[in-house]
């Protein structure tokens, strides 16, 4: 939906993908430079940067995002994501070609450019030739090349331990001279700008692949000057070697030096030496990069600034804080720590694997070395080893990061309740959760050394390899349970027509579908959609009348485009389809008004109201959400200005009060822009109102409250049934859903109380990942879950492997047992499809207008029979006269029973809804009071607006498990006067 930005002078971009992690430059596509800009990244800074770092390849990618969650207008949680700019002269072997669909973020500087997406780049080139490839020269003079070299192997120390100063910037001449000139044999460049010598190579340092030395040296990007733990190596071969200096300041660091620092900041004092990487870092915080003019006093000066308590000088160069030693930090001899400080060659700033430790108390924190956490271990999870996760690839897809206060228990608890029977643990910081940790390989668990950060004992992972934990016992907080397979018949509705190529089972693609008081459906369709050159973008269908093609369609007309507008029913006399805001221009603020007439069998005559000039919205909304406020006006809330336009953060409401401009900002709205189109919206028993909103995210799981979303992320979210005497809380649920980025579907189904004190999500898993989910309120209390995609979002060609899957809800079951799974459909239905209950009880699924050639417009409709009517039962029905009920009033029917009696009978009010993009606005299911003398049964209406907002509803009865046709009746009249407006030339109002 975004179209990334092109530079005029830069009018080449491939999307490339990348694996790692930001700090493994060994997989990156573009390694040359980087920088992060967490606000005001842009495609244009992005070249700017590279240019200005002379590379002609410039990429931006999107990392780091954390969910954003609001309701009633509070927010739970926010947080930001950065963009990075990536820069290099050569396209890595790494980066292989991703669809450019696949690059969907928005720019954090610009949303109308995309800065490519989670492991995505949108790369730009300059047009100008990539220098010569980089090499490595056989000889420097009498220094000879031994190849690439290992680094800190397991943390052990330097390969050559004394960092050097250079002239100028390094390169493998500069390096070698400096070396040459502090008398050491043995040269190695690493990482790009770092130089190091030594009299041997020492601590595991040993021969690698001469491709891992491939960072080009900053001061000559001809030659190769390492890599990250990799060190381009040099032996020198003459003969006129001089003898190593003494060593000062600034210059290489060598042995001997034994002064501790004493002009420090009270009560910074000298400590004592401690070994380093025996089993790992004892300080894990470097706050500086290696400083060739390191000096104890500016190591400490630079810790007591961040508030650390412990600072440690490594091999001469190197500054590491903490406030406590960890790893089972042993003291070492005296003597060991004796290398010069870069920058002061009488101080000791530690050796190789060796720490100078200083700090503000003489009696220091040890922590032992960290063992996998088996006690305080929630339920019945298990500790199971170390695995090793492959290169580029996740074992677990979803993480979960906690900078402050991470343990395995409190991981595995949020693994838990996220429905997840595993969880990997990594980098001390981050929970990888999931159902299975198949086809990995299991490390000894010494491979494992990061810490968690709240339990600094208990290991937590080291990079790529996770500390896995599962539960080994199945219980009901860490699986999706029981699922059951029920039976439900999928029907093609309408074959009755030819045309073109394929079959044209209907005449409209259908972006809106509604079931009328007519008993009828209309369909809206989004312009220039429709395979056929007249078409009108409106239609009707005769349900009593699919057996005869030209009788059961009714062409209607709309004078704008409906493209993601929304829709709802008004309770007014005429049960009104009211129809709100559209794609562009004038149809943004478009008000559509439709009163449905006639019968089953016999044609209406009505069709859809539309005058810009007389009638029309404040504001322009593209994905505007439509819901009836307890006071019977109509609330009209968020949308764009157009299509991926700007945001339309405010709410209005229709009728338009008198006064001017009555629209309300609402910044929640404007924060949450873009992924808060068609936000879900209902009105709570305490008559306050309850939204569901998000902002971009990864495939990351903050907590509970990251749930299914609106548009694009694409969830469906309904109310749970309300019994009479209405005293339980009411309780809303969301489903599937997805993420930006690589646009993985959610697997889950979340529900909330949000009037209860201290209300939390409680989250049940899906047999399969959903997107872009249809649900249908049925007539038994279940809901009917189908249509979507496995992966993708909402959008154009932006979703794929279409979920065929039906499944069925029940919260009247056990939680984490409702599902059920339905027989599978046959048709795709993605972005752009619907599902609406029909007046027999049986479900109507049309459209999907995804526009991709694997899943075309989709003319085929279709219906679905829930289980309650495919176990052969005979419906029941009933008579009723009296269909304008009041609040709290009673009003009899006669029932005809074919299975039970009226002691287990069950009478149900399903509210008029319009269907569109996972949204059913005006949904609400009731299971009113009823008593019955006979077949006589009295049924009392709901209390109030609050329960029941004013409208129409299908009314049925059920025998046993098997509803009737429904009846319409409305509740709670017209309080605000809608079937009086708009009292206008070009619009037939209905009374009240």
């Amino acid at each position: 939906m975004l179209s990334p930005a092109l530079n005029a002078a830069n009018p080449f971009r491939l999307p490339f993908p990348e694996t790692g992690h930001r700090d493994s430059a060994e997989t990156r596509t573009l390694t040359g430079a980087a920088t992060a800009d967490l606000v005001n990244m842009t495609v244009e800074n992005c070249i700017d940067f590279c240019d200005s770092k002379q590379f002609i390849f410039a990429g931006v990618e999107f990392m780091n995002a954390v969910r954003i969650f609001f309701f009633s207008s509070v927010s739970r949680f926010r947080d930001s994501y950065n963009i990075y700019a990536d820069c290099d002269d050569f396209i890595e072997p790494s980066g292989v070609s991703a669809p450019i669909a696949e690059c969907n973020l928005p720019c954090t500087g610009d949303p109308a450019e995309s800065c490519g997406g989670a492991n995505r780049l949108n790369i730009f080139w300059s047009g100008a030739e990539p220098p010569p490839v980089p090499t490595i020269p056989p000889f420097i003079g009498e220094w000879q090349s031994l190849g690439c070299y290992s680094d800190n192997v397991d943390g052990q120390g330097r390969a050559l331990v004394n960092a050097v100063n250079v002239v100028g910037q390094v390169s493998l001449e500069s390096c070698t001279l400096a070396c040459f000139e502090a008398g050491m044999p043995f040269s190695g460049a690493e990482f790009a700008d770092q130089c190091f010598c030594g009299p041997a190579i020492v601590n595991g340092g040993a021969p690698e692949p001469i491709s891992d030395c491939n960072m080009a040296c900053v001061g000559n990007i001809s030659e190769f000057c390492g890599g990250p733990n990799r060190l381009t190596v040099y032996n020198y071969t003459g003969t006129d070697l001089p003898a190593p200096p003494v060593g000062g300041g600034g210059g290489g660091a060598t042995g001997g030096a034994t002064a501790i620092a004493t002009d420090l900041p009270s009560p910074w004092a000298y400590v004592g030496c401690f070994v380093d990487g025996a089993t790992g870092r004892v300080l894990t915080t470097q706050i500086l990069p290696d400083n060739a003019n390191l000096t104890m006093e500016s190591c400490v000066a630079s810790c007591d600034a961040l508030n650390f308590t412990i600072a440690g000088g490594e091999f001469s160069i190197q500054c590491f804080c903490g406030n406590e030693l960890i790893e089972g930090a042993a003291p070492a001899p005296e003597s060991d720590c004796n290398l010069a400080c870069g920058g002061n060659s009488t101080q000791a700033c530690g050796n190789g694997n060796r720490l100078s430790i200083y700090s503000t108390t003489p009696n220091i924190t040890i922590l032992p070395i960290p063992v996998p956490q088996n006690d305080s271990i929630p339920g019945s999870w298990s500790y199971q080893g170390c695995l090793a996760e492959p290169d580029g690839a996740r074992v677990f897809p979803w993480e979960i990061d906690n900078m402050n206060n991470n343990s395995a228990s409190g991981c595995l608890s949020q693994c838990a309740a996220f429905g997840y029977t595993a969880g990997g643990m990594e980098f001390g910081t981050r929970t990888l959760p999931d159902s299975n940790a198949s086809a990995v390989m299991f490390r000894m668990s010494l491979q494992v050394v990061s810490l968690c950060n709240l339990r600094a004992t208990a290991i937590y992972r080291a990079a790529a390899i996770p500390s896995i934990y599962v539960a080994v016992e199945i219980g009901s907080n860490t699986t999706f349970g029981q699922v059951r397979h029920m039976f439900g018949i999928h029907q093609k509705l309408l074959v009755v027509m030819n045309f073109l190529s394929r079959g044209v089972l209907s005449v409209v693609v259908p972006l809106i579908a509604t079931v009328g008081i007519n008993n009828k459906v209309t369909f809206l369709e989004k312009g220039g959609t429709s395979e056929f050159l007249n078409s009108t973008g409106a239609y009707e269908l005769d349900l009593s009348l699919v057996s005869n093609f030209s009788a059961a369609w009714r062409t209607m007309h709309v004078k704008s485009d409906v493209f993601c507008s929304g829709s709802i029913i008004l309770p007014d006399k005429g049960a009104r389809q009211l129809n709100v805001g559209g794609w562009s221009l004038d149809s943004t603020k478009g008000v559509r008004l439709y009163t449905p007439d006639g019968s089953p069998g016999v044609n209406g005559t009505n069709d859809w109201e539309e005058n810009f000039e007389e009638l029309r919205l404040q504001r322009q909304r593209w994905y505007p959400t439509a819901a009836m406020l307890p006071n019977g006006t109509v609330m009209v809330l968020g949308g764009e200005t157009g299509s991926n336009a700007s945001p339309e953060p405010n709410v209005e409401i229709l009728p338009t009060p008198e006064g001017g401009d009555t629209v309300i900002y609402l910044d929640w709205l404007n924060r949450t822009d873009p992924n808060n189109l068609y936000p879900f919206v209902f009105v709570l028993p305490s008559g306050n109102l309850f939204y569901i909103t998000t902002k971009p995210a990864s495939s990351m799981l903050s907590t509970i409250s990251w749930v299914g979303e609106p548009i694009p992320l694409e969830g469906a979210a309904v109310v749970f049934p309300q019994y009479a005497p209405y005293t339980d809380p009411l309780e809303i649920m969301v489903c599937g859903g997805s993420t930006p980025g690589p646009a993985i579907a959610l697997d889950n189904c979340v529900s909330i109380q949000p009037e209860v004190e201290n209300a939390t999500w409680a989250l049940e898993r899906m047999p399969s990942p959903r997107v872009m989910p249809c649900m249908v309120a049925l007539p038994d209390g279940t809901f009917l879950i189908l249509n979507g995609a496995v992966q993708g979002v909402a959008g154009f060609g932006l979703a794929n492997d279409p979920n065929l899957g039906a499944l069925l809800y029940d919260p009247k079951l056990t939680f984490n047992e409702r599902i059920s799974i339905l027989n599978t459909t046959i048709v795709a239905r993605l972005y752009h499809s619907e599902a609406i209950l029909l007046p027999d009880g049986r479900v109507l699924v049309s459209g999907s207008d995804p526009q991709s050639p694997t899943n075309p417009q989709e003319f085929r409709i279709e219906v679905y029979i829930p289980p309650y009517l495919a176990q052969g039962f005979i419906q029941p029905s009933f008579t009723i006269t009296d269909t304008d009920w009041a609040y709290g009033s009673e009003h009899t029917i006669i029932v005809d029973l074919h299975h039970g009696t009226t002691s287990t009978m069950k009478v149900s009010l399903i509210a008029a809804t319009s269907s569109t993009h996972g949204n059913t606005m005006g949904s609400r299911t009731i299971f009113p009071a009823f008593s019955c003398v006979g077949n006589n049964c009295t049924i009392t209406a709901p209390p109030n607006s609050f329960v029941s907002p004013p409208g129409w509803h299908q009314l049925f009865i059920l025998d046993g498990p098997t509803p009737s046709h429904s009846s319409w009746v409305r509740i709670g009249g017209d309080p605000a006067g809608l079937g009086n407006w708009p009292d206008l030339p070009d619009f037939t109002v209905p009374g009240v």
